[in-house]
């Protein structure tokens, strides 16, 4: 959940590249200033107001570091609690590219009950923290509808728990579209959804016997399936240079939705279904 503020950079790191191309032209005997297949960086650091946990209704504020680039055609995102790479080079401009990478999170919800403000929720058993590892695939469109530079996109990704936190997976399809108001603007949309093995419901969402007896909540014993859904909103504004390079202001928000037995655990009527985060920071490209 540490991500929107980095989503957004992500997004724009998609876009940018491509703009560059026109945003400054040379002429024609001259060779460009800029490749843009070259190697780009965008680092930035924000704060985002958070759920304490996954189905809270209590706000905290989190920092949120990221960094999104290209390394001689690879393409990194750093965000935060979240790695990926994508290992297949693209083209640019309006055009068509595949994706396909590696992905790993690191999970911290309710690792801490320091974290949790719910008085009930934060006497039950502490967590340890998930190392979520897998792969993603994609396939997204440079040149859609407003210009050669907005893009949409689809992608799928695939990670496993493999500290024996919670010890299963979790499938989530994404779909993103970004499009450049100007030389200074970006703006995006993105919707996205999440499945998970039943070890994920036991592990967060389950109340045991003893928890029951130690908390007050209600016995519960969730399962595996659709977890939640969302939908998000980001905007980038550089405040110096413009989109291909400068300081930038980065927000974003986001609605996330619980169902199922994620939405009709103890641990998330207590709380809420309804999850909202939103995230604020800067960032600079080069």
């Amino acid at each position: 959940m540490r991500i929107l503020f980095a989503a957004a950079l992500g997004l724009a790191a998609t876009t940018a590249p491509a703009f560059a191309q026109d945003v400054a032209p040379a002429p024609v005997d001259t060779p460009p200033s800029s490749d843009p297949r070259g190697d780009f960086h965008i680092l930035g650091v924000g704060a985002a107001i958070l759920p304490n946990y996954e189905g809270s209704d209590d706000y905290g504020v989190s920092p949120v570091p990221a960094a999104i680039g290209q390394v001689s055609g690879f393409r990194y995102l750093l965000a935060g609690n979240r790695f990926s790479v994508d290992l297949i080079r693209d083209g640019y401009g309006p055009s068509w590219d595949i994706q396909a990478g590696p992905i790993g999170v690191i999970n911290f919800n309710r690792t801490s009950r320091d974290a949790i403000d719910d008085p009930q929720v934060a006497l039950l058993d502490e967590v340890g923290t998930a190392i979520e590892i897998g792969a993603y695939v994609g396939i997204g469109k440079t040149g859609v509808l407003t210009s050669d530079y907005d893009r949409l996109s689809a992608t799928i990704s695939y990670r496993r728990d493999v500290a024996g936190a919670h010890d299963s997976a979790i499938i989530a399809p994404t779909v993103n579209y970004t499009t450049p108001l100007n030389t200074k603007t970006l703006v995006g949309l993105f919707g996205t959804a999440e499945f998970v093995e039943r070890g994920y419901g036991e592990t967060y969402f389950s109340v045991t016997p003893a928890e029951s007896a130690r908390t007050g909540l209600p016995i519960f014993n969730a399962g595996g399936g659709f977890k939640n859904w969302g939908l998000g909103a980001i905007g980038m504004r550089s405040l110096t240079g413009d989109l291909t390079g400068g300081l930038q202001m980065v927000g974003g928000v986001v609605y996330r939705r619980l169902s199922g037995d994620y939405a009709d655990s103890p641990v998330t009527r207590v709380g809420s279904a309804n999850q909202w985060l939103g995230a604020i920071g800067l960032a600079y490209s080069f």
